[in-house]
């Protein structure tokens, strides 16, 4: 634990029982970490003579952190007020909370989300931007004082309603200062966002995906995630979602599609074929979807994949057993494929896939020399991983959280057993109830069904 405290001071060697490599779980391999980057990678043997502070990690895997190729770090004060919720809950409960959310609120929320997200084993989330009025900064920042990467998305919508809300020249110089403004910051990489395609006229669409071409980074937008916004796009336009943006031309390998799992044959044909990301969300699927992404069958095809939470719930082991379990019931179980991905494909996804997805290729994601020191220390001396004979599989259905020792963020240890390291939780969960009991309670949120004792109660009554 001393060791890793100062890691980030001075070139350590870790040298753990199991790694988790591109290739697999190997033993007997050491990784050496400087200035918050991998720089070397091999059998412990490779580093013999080598005048290095050695860290051993006594039946411990240490492995890359998850990306969560889909979040949104600032809506950790609703949670469970979306439970039991149809689909369409940004209109009801999201835009009008955050919409009574001054700095300080975004602020706790989002430190808030990063230290779940860190506690559930993710190093990186791409946020989709926020719809509170307060500049991107507060969300920067709060992201960093934590420890998090971030692949931070700044909202680029000129429409609302069908209505413009903002010139494309506004867009613009809106997002071209978003894309240069964080050239200072090791974990903050900028992103374009459009809330879901109806929020942007043909021509913004097409301006913001080419700025984010040329510009190399991600460009989110939710997309084919409901059954009510395929059909207001029909309605608009004669194209549904995807189809919209491939006529526009606005696809490419610049977009992460989040959701995606209302898809015909001819626009998986069209994911394919443009090099476009999708960010596979099974937990919101199940929570408040009409359907589950056919990842399988995208990834078989060569579509690039990630896995996002939509901000559910930050656990990445819980997330890929939800991923090959919304599979399996979707769609593998009645074509009698019991591998259904073979275990490493969700981890996978997970780990290279989401980096791929969200623009960080052999940056995150993975245990390589030249990538970012982005990584967890695993307990395998647990019960549950006793006998072990597939790690990777054990991983994805077996593992949990409760497991993560430490959490390093660019070579510097972020939290211990779940902890921070330098700075009281304690405090911010304290903040953070009071300044959520106030905003819940003035905003304008409309829930269709009851919290679940009411609901308890309303079943009574049905059944004396």
């Amino acid at each position: 634990m001393d060791a890793l405290k100062e890691m980030h001071k001075r070139v350590v060697l870790l040298a753990p029982d199991k790694v988790l490599l591109p290739e697999g779980v190997r033993s007997g391999f050491g990784v050496r970490v400087e200035g918050g980057m991998i720089t070397a990678v091999g059998p412990m043997e490779q580093f013999a003579g080598q005048d290095l502070p050695v860290c051993a990690l006594k039946r411990r895997l240490l492995m890359p952190g998850f990306i969560d190729a889909h979040h949104h770090v600032t809506q950790t004060f609703g949670k469970s007020l979306v439970f039991g919720e149809p689909s369409e809950i940004f209109k009801r409960v999201w835009v009008p909370m955050e919409q009574y959310m001054d700095a300080e609120a975004i602020d706790v929320a989002t430190r808030l989300a990063a230290w779940e997200s860190l506690r559930g084993g993710f190093t990186t989330v791409a946020d989709a931007g926020t719809r509170a009025t307060v500049g991107m900064e507060i969300v920067a920042d709060a992201v960093s004082a934590v420890g998090l990467r971030c692949v931070l998305g700044v909202i680029c919508n000129d429409l609302q309603g069908g209505q413009s809300v903002a010139s494309k020249e506004e867009i613009l110089q809106l997002a071209q200062h978003h894309l240069h403004r964080w050239g200072a910051s090791p974990i903050i990489h900028p992103s374009l966002a459009i809330s879901i395609p109806e929020a942007a006229s043909d021509e913004v669409l097409v301006a913001v995906t080419q700025l984010a071409r040329e510009a190399h980074v991600a460009f989110q937008t939710h997309l084919n995630e409901h059954l009510a916004a395929v059909e207001r796009s029909l309605v608009a336009t004669g194209l549904r979602p995807l189809q919209r943006l491939g006529h526009l031309g606005a696809i490419g390998p610049e977009l992460l599609a989040a959701h995606a799992t209302l898809l015909t044959p001819d626009e998986i044909t069209l994911m394919r074929d443009s090099g476009a990301a999708v960010s596979y969300n099974p937990v919101a699927s199940v929570w408040k979807g009409n359907a589950v992404a056919p990842a399988l069958l995208l990834s078989e095809l060569g579509v690039r994949l990630g896995l996002g939470t939509d901000g559910t719930r930050s656990d990445a082991f819980r997330l890929m057993d939800a991923a090959e379990t919304a599979q399996r019931l979707a769609y593998t179980m009645a074509s009698g494929d019991s591998s259904s991905g073979g275990g490493w494909r969700w981890l996978d996804m997970g780990l290279q896939g989401g980096a791929d997805a969200v623009g960080l290729t052999n940056k995150v994601g993975v245990i390589t020399p030249g990538a970012y020191a982005d990584m967890l220390v695993v307990n395998l001396d647990v019960p549950e991983l006793v006998p072990s004979w597939d790690l990777e599989w054990e991983l994805v259905r077996l593992a949990n959280r409760d497991q993560i020792e430490s959490v390093i963020v660019h070579g510097r240890l972020r939290l211990d057993r779940g902890m921070p390291v330098d700075w009281d939780g304690s405090a911010l969960m304290d903040r953070a109830r009071t300044l959520a009991e106030n905003i819940v309670a003035s905003a304008p949120i409309h829930r269709i069904n009851p919290l679940a004792s009411e609901h308890r109660a309303q079943w009574g009554a049905r059944h004396p």
